[in-house]
């Protein structure tokens, strides 16, 4: 079955930098638009950033200008570069594909942003 594996999260200070680092298994993302999505505490998973096969990339408002997404299609690993974070970016970051598939998410990857 498709696996995704997310990691890179930590507790960072408020302006400081994560890179996140998203594994598949049984997919190859080169095929499929994929994406990065977020869930903080009593709130909806929303879309935080995707890429396309043809690696155009969107994102939200809330992160445009600061977050970067990115694919290696040699290690078939989907990154975000996330910079000058704020308190408001701490959540469960997770990836998918693009629109998300309810069977592919995985335990995704916890960011903290302390002020």
């Amino acid at each position: 079955q498709v696996q995704f594996v997310e990691s890179g999260g930590g507790l960072v200070q408020v302006g400081g930098s994560l890179r996140l680092s998203c594994a598949a298994s049984r997919i190859i993302f080169s095929v499929y638009d994929t994406g990065w999505y977020r869930q903080a505490p009593g709130k909806q998973r929303e879309l935080v950033a995707t890429i396309t096969r043809g690696r155009r990339t969107n994102y939200a408002d809330s992160v445009k200008g600061r977050f970067t997404i990115s694919r290696d299609n040699a290690e078939n690993t989907l990154y975000l570069q996330m910079n000058s974070l704020k308190p408001e970016d701490s959540a469960v970051y997770y990836c998918n594909v693009d629109p998300p598939s309810g069977n592919y998410w995985g335990q995704g990857t916890q960011v903290t942003v302390s002020s």
